[in-house]
């Protein structure tokens, strides 16, 4: 049941000038796309009549099926708070509808209800809070970015040495304004490096949260004359930015992920949710880290994480589970990062955790041990895997998992793969300045 009616949509589009409505929606990589329409074709959207070229989207359609209907979703309704207060612009997300009426197959929100739907149908819902980091880097003279930092500060430093405080305190006001709870907002490792944390919710309104804090962010920093960066590793010598999300579930109103009679305060769901994450970790790689850039971030002493395992707080292995119990008893995974797109990382995260609770698949012994300081024998007595240590091997693991591509639709996986093996491919023929400056002048 919506919160807004058709009739509610027009009345706040009036009573607030607004003259232009941005109707959004996501491709299968994660890019934010839009069709803008003015105030007075606002009816045509609400009643399903706009229609976009699906061809001219990579990854959708071919030219003989172009024709594709945007759907708004009414609760998504938001005025952007920056800019003019006359003549403002507000945005609606949208699902992607074939001209038949049927959702479209492509549509990575509609892959996340699919799953969400069979979460609800064995009792839970679905809640997830992620912990976005990024990059504020200064433009060049044409409004170019570059890869210099705005400041020389590090972890949680405040101004002036973080020259970014004001930035980031505009962010999170706006993002206030349209309707987010922030947990938290704080400088980051790396110089120049930020992160913004909102509270958790359900799994299809935090990925479209996702998609618009990087907006709000990219919007906001550009206006103070910078650009932000979600890219993964986008400085060699410093730690790179990720997205870790942390996982609940819920049934009838209580977390099923807590059992104070446990030794660890956990339940069995949420030791098979464990198993079925670690279970199909590699297939889901190309996913959660979904550029080649995503796997210099996925390197040793970078805090990032390399290994197949969980862990109670240790923070080397993938999975990790925080102090918190009770209703606030989570699941976090450590890998993805923030180029991901988050309708298919929530997907297929939530698939694996259900198979897992579905054929009560058992979680393998914590590692409790600094995993990065384990040597080759002591990670292989302990059946410890690593993560693909690059996206050519994470799409082949994608390619051979069954049950991700499964949940990712046959449009969806064959599309991604044959986009992520060409990625590798463009990128592999490329000569970097790292091999100049190691093999010219002694070969």
């Amino acid at each position: 049941m919506s919160r807004y009616t058709k009739q509610d949509i027009i009345r706040m589009i009036q009573d607030n000038d607004v003259e232009f409505i941005r109707l959004q929606f996501t491709d299968i990589f994660g890019t934010l796309k839009n069709v803008a329409i003015t105030a007075n074709q606002v009816e045509r959207a609400l009643n399903h009549q706009c229609v976009f070229d699906g061809s001219a989207i990579e990854g959708f359609v071919r030219m003989e099926e172009s024709d594709m209907y945007l759907y708004p979703d009414l609760d998504t309704f938001q005025i952007f708070p920056w800019g003019s207060q006359s003549g403002r612009t507000a945005r609606l997300i949208c699902d992607v509808y074939r001209p038949d009426g049927q959702p479209f197959e492509g549509d990575p929100r509609y892959i996340l209800k699919k799953v969400i739907r069979q979460a609800w149908d064995m009792g839970y819902t679905f809640e997830v809070g992620p912990e976005c980091e990024f990059f504020l880097f200064h433009t060049d003279d044409n409004g170019m970015p570059t890869t210099i930092t705005h400041d020389k500060g590090s972890y949680f430093d405040l101004g002036p040495v973080d020259l970014g405080e004001n930035a980031r305190r505009d962010m999170v006001y706006n993002l206030e304004n349209m309707g987010f709870e922030i947990d938290a907002a704080h400088h980051e490792v790396a110089s120049g490096q930020h992160e913004i944390d909102f509270s958790p919710n359900d799994a299809l309104k935090t990925a479209d949260d996702i998609m618009t804090l990087k907006l709000v962010i990219k919007s906001i920093a550009k206006r103070h004359g910078l650009h932000a960066s979600f890219m993964p590793k986008p400085k060699s010598d410093v730690s790179g930015s990720g997205m870790h999300i942390n996982m609940s579930m819920r049934k009838d109103g209580k977390n099923v992920f807590y059992d104070p009679a446990d030794e660890l305060e956990l339940s069995p769901d949420a030791y098979h949710f464990i198993a079925g994450l670690l279970a199909h970790a590699r297939g889901m790689a190309a996913v959660t880290n979904p550029l080649v850039n995503s796997y210099k971030r996925l390197v040793n002493g970078d805090e990032a994480p390399l290994y197949v395992a969980w862990s109670i707080m240790n923070r080397s292995p993938l999975v990790r589970v925080p102090a918190a119990r009770g209703e606030e008893t989570c699941v976090e995974l450590r890998c993805p990062d923030p180029a991901c797109n988050p309708y298919l990382v929530l997907a297929v995260c939530l698939a694996a955790g259900l198979e897992g609770i579905k054929e009560k698949m058992a979680a393998p012994a914590r590692i409790d041990r600094n995993i990065f300081h384990m040597d080759r024998d002591e990670k292989t007595a302990l059946h410890i895997e690593k993560l693909p240590l690059d996206l050519w091997e994470a799409t082949r693991e994608l390619e051979k998992d069954r049950f991700v591509c499964d949940v990712l639709g046959k449009h969806v996986s064959e599309k991604y793969i044959e986009a992520k093996f060409k990625e590798w491919d463009n990128y592999r023929v490329q000569v970097t300045e790292w091999e100049i400056a190691e093999y010219l002048y002694r070969i």
